[in-house]
């Protein structure tokens, strides 16, 4: 398992979940945040990501991609100048990147609504239809044919609200259909929160963690049954965070990293292990 990125430039933390070791891998060629990575081939595709300093950090060009085979950063596809942002929802799905909603000014405004998809093997882009609202800080989720976007918010703090304006609905992209829908009122978030991250576990939709207006970060594991559209509490954490995501090793879940207040000036270096119950 992976952690990459992160403010300040700070090499790869490479976790071994046989060994329960970590290792360091090299640096990437810049400061990167604010992103949701995929997985492609083998190598990891950092895409929808900001650089910079807060407020209003820059959206990064072009995609940073790191093959942990060989232990190396390198560029892959540049980001048309319309429509690059950062804190965007990433999903990967039959050789092209799917990127979701985010913002263009870091933390300061520029929400936007885009989807857009990249073919990996040819590196074109091509512009889908708009979400039916803006919402950043936030990963999505490819389940059956599907992409979720939930969780998130609209960080504005040109008018000093960075925290507050959180979103509960959930989104959903029909790739066969290419038209997206919004669940049921019934179906919303029961805890809206921004930097929280996103896992797939069978039909469930996991949003963990995460911050808002309380001072602390989120502890809550909440899963959503696609099917049915009922939300439960999947899990607990042992503390609060945000700003990072979930492993899936054999029967066990992990988290690392990220950080545990509002904001990011409590940095966690724990990580967190869940045994998934016996089918």
């Amino acid at each position: 398992m992976y952690l990459l990125g992160g403010r300040r430039i700070q090499p790869v933390d490479i976790f071994d979940p046989k060994t329960q070791t970590w290792t360091h891998g090299k640096t990437p060629p810049m400061e990167v945040h604010h992103f949701q990575p995929i997985v492609w081939d083998h190598r990891i595709y950092l895409a929808g990501a900001m650089t910079g300093k807060y407020p209003r950090e820059t959206a990064v060009d072009r995609i940073l991609i790191y093959d942990p085979r060989i232990d190396q950063w390198s560029w892959g596809a540049e980001i048309p100048a319309d429509r690059r942002r950062g804190g965007a929802g990433v999903v990967v799905h039959d050789d092209s990147l799917y990127m979701v909603c985010g913002i263009r000014g870091g933390h300061w405004d520029g929400w936007v609504p885009w989807l857009d998809r990249l073919d990996l093997k040819t590196g074109a882009w091509e512009q889908l239809p708009d979400a039916p609202r803006v919402r950043d800080h936030f990963q999505s989720v490819l389940i059956d044919n599907k992409i979720y976007a939930a969780g998130g918010r609209k960080t504005s703090g040109i008018t000093k609200q960075v925290f507050d304006l959180t979103i509960p609905e959930v989104d959903v992209y029909d790739l066969k259909d290419g038209t997206w829908s919004t669940l049921p009122v019934e179906s919303n978030l029961p805890t809206p929160r921004a930097g929280c991250f996103a896992f797939r576990m069978g039909d469930e939709l996991l949003i963990a963690g995460g911050e808002s207006q309380q001072p602390t970060a989120h502890d809550r594991i909440e899963a959503l049954d696609t099917k049915s559209g009922k939300w439960r509490v999947m899990s607990v954490f042992s503390q609060g965070r945000h700003g990072t995501g979930i492993g899936q090793y054999e029967d066990m879940l992990y988290t690392a990293g990220g950080a545990g207040s509002r904001g990011g000036r409590w940095e966690l270096d724990s990580t967190e292990l869940l045994i998934l119950p016996a089918k």
